[in-house]
């Protein structure tokens, strides 16, 4: 009993986080120390990949060049057209804090971390971002599970060769997301969703599945 009982604490925490992890997009210059990176990493790569392969690559960016070099990158595909398709499909909150965050260089965070899938076996696209993006998820939550904020973003794969370039990758090496870790600049609230009953359906599509009510 004492085993269960255990096991339920541990899954109500594991959802709880879940529920709260969101996008951050402001952080702190405080450093993050080595240790909590590796335990980041460890759980990006206990994510599930398909056929087993674990074609995951994390390049963790410190160095201030490298970084800048990346910021660049991403400023210019934000400019060549992102910034004026995005001003129309966000609204204007969001928009005027996607654009500071991508003017501050990822919001100034002081560590940014280059997800890449490994495809020099012959890999298809689709093997490759059904396995990086389950490890890129784990990685978000864990690093929320140590107090850092992080945000999913692929602005700059839209040059991936680019990209690759500048951290390095080998040929057959794609980045598929650049995902900034620090300390929040301010406290993130909870996200904004739309509820269970809105996007789920009860076997066919149009019968809701309505979850209980406490």
């Amino acid at each position: 009993m004492g085993t269960e009982a255990s096991s339920g604490t541990d899954g109500d925490a594991a959802l709880a986080l879940i529920v709260v992890q969101r996008g951050c997009r402001s952080f702190t210059s405080e450093p993050v120390a080595d240790a909590d990176l590796a335990r980041i990493l460890e759980a990006a790569t206990h994510a599930p990949s398909a056929e087993n392969r674990q074609p995951w690559v994390f390049v963790v960016v410190r160095d201030p060049t490298v970084r800048t070099a990346i910021n660049e990158l991403t400023q210019q595909v934000w400019a060549a057209g992102a910034r004026e398709h995005s001003s129309h499909t966000l609204d204007a909150r969001l928009f005027s804090a996607v654009d500071r965050f991508f003017a501050d260089g990822y919001g100034g965070a002081p560590v940014l971390i280059v997800v890449a899938g490994d495809g020099r076996d012959g890999s298809s696209a689709a093997l490759l971002s059904s396995s990086i993006y389950p490890a890129t998820q784990n990685l978000l939550l864990a690093a929320a599970a140590l107090g850092y904020g992080s945000s999913m973003t692929t602005l700059a794969t839209q040059a991936p060769d680019a990209l690759a370039d500048i951290v390095g990758l080998p040929a057959g090496v794609r980045p598929f997301a650049v995902i900034p870790i620090g300390r929040p600049a301010r406290p993130l609230g909870p996200p904004s969703r739309r509820p269970v009953a809105e996007v789920a359906h009860r076997d066919r599509f149009g019968a809701p599945f309505s979850p209980p009510r406490d």
